[in-house]
């Protein structure tokens, strides 16, 4: 046989191997992108995800601040601080209707919400509108500092008042 003869057998095995090799490769290539996507996912799905929630008490400052007789609407928290002739109290500000954020009227002297048109005394308890029920009260209490708090995650079933 002559080197002719052989050239063209040598020439489609060499073309057969690294076609072979192409679809080696392209298949350790895949295989390793999918197993890094899985221990990507992996890990995102054993990660905790931890929602953190502000803490539910909120220092209101000195209860000397509150002037008898006023309502005051702190919009950051959603609470009304109100000191009537009994104490000191606090309110949710999210009406029981649909939980939209009221706004005090101090020309009317109510709570009114502007969704849907309830309407609140001072003390949280409905004159008129959709809301189910009145503002809830919210406990609040003086602490070793003098300051005034107000714990959001505790509704009151009566009225508690803080006397200063």
């Amino acid at each position: 046989m002559s080197e002719n003869e052989k050239a063209p057998e040598s020439r489609e095995k060499c073309a057969e191997c690294s076609r072979r090799q192409a679809f080696v490769k392209l298949g350790a290539a895949s295989l390793g992108v999918t197993f890094t996507g899985a221990a990507v996912f992996g890990y995102d799905f054993l990660s905790p995800n931890v929602l953190y929630e502000p803490s539910p008490l909120t220092d209101a400052g000195k209860p000397d601040r509150y002037p008898e007789g006023s309502v005051t609407q702190d919009l950051q928290t959603g609470l009304y601080i109100v000191h009537g002739p009994e104490g000191i109290y606090a309110m949710s500000a999210v009406c029981t209707h649909l939980g939209c954020l009221t706004a005090w009227k101090p020309e009317l002297d109510m709570i009114a919400c502007p969704c849907h048109g309830s309407k609140f005394r001072r003390d949280g308890t409905k004159i008129e509108g959709p809301a189910p029920r009145p503002l809830i009260w919210l406990r609040t209490y003086v602490d070793d500092q003098g300051e005034l708090v107000v714990d959001r995650s505790v509704a009151l079933d009566r009225k508690e008042f803080v006397r200063t």
